[in-house]
């Protein structure tokens, strides 16, 4: 539960938290929220403070674009094999599924939702390659991404929209074998969802 509240933006960097506070809320006692404290400090969105609770680790400075850089990198290299070796049909429909439900999901305006099916969409890609070190590797950026959609995109409900049809373009690029014209495509694509947004992020609006 904590995990989930501080990806989707209920529980902004910066944010002093209990264990008390996040047991009552969830109706568990303290130990398991304990252990999930500990996880999440090691993977670096909890901050611990003995007696005095833990903090939130907002998005580091300059993590966005080490982020958004791996990205580019591993989508890419994806694209360039799936024009080499072309892009399996069970893959291609299920890019295609999460299309649909990214314009379902902007139709009810849901950021929470959608940035986590944005984050599918570009993992389906990189496991459309073929690639399971590229895969694996881009496993652990989930996390990351989710956050930053989300920070991203709460000032800017109607670039929802948007994304559907910028994603709808790179599926078709894929789908065409046009890795050059993807490789565009997708730095603009996170360029104009991230450049401006994607280093901010100690407070979500509810």
């Amino acid at each position: 539960m904590t995990k989930e509240l501080i990806l989707d933006g209920g529980l902004p960097g910066a944010s002093l938290i209990s264990e008390g506070e996040i047991a009552e809320r969830a109706g568990l006692s303290r130990t398991p929220v304990r252990e999930a404290f500990l996880r999440l400090e090691a993977e670096g969105l909890l901050s611990l403070h003995p007696k005095r609770g833990a903090v939130v680790v907002p998005v580091p400075a300059g993590e966005a674009e080490d982020v958004l850089e791996l990205r580019l990198a591993l989508e890419r290299a994806a694209a360039e094999r799936i024009a080499r070796r072309g892009l399996p049909a069970p893959r291609a429909d299920r890019l295609r599924e999460l299309v649909e439900l990214q314009r379902e999901w902007a139709g009810h305006g849901d950021v929470e939702r959608f940035a986590e099916v944005d984050e599918a969409f570009h993992r389906e890609i990189v496991e459309a390659s073929g690639n399971a070190l590229s895969s694996r590797f881009y496993a652990t950026l989930t996390d990351r991404q989710r956050r930053m959609g989300v920070f991203a995109l709460w000032p800017r409900p109607e670039r929802l929209g948007v994304l559907v049809e910028e994603h709808g373009l790179l599926l078709r690029l894929l789908t065409e074998g046009d890795a050059p014209a993807f490789a565009v495509a997708l730095r603009d694509h996170l360029d104009a969802t991230h450049g401006t947004h994607a280093t901010h992020g100690t407070h979500v609006p509810r």
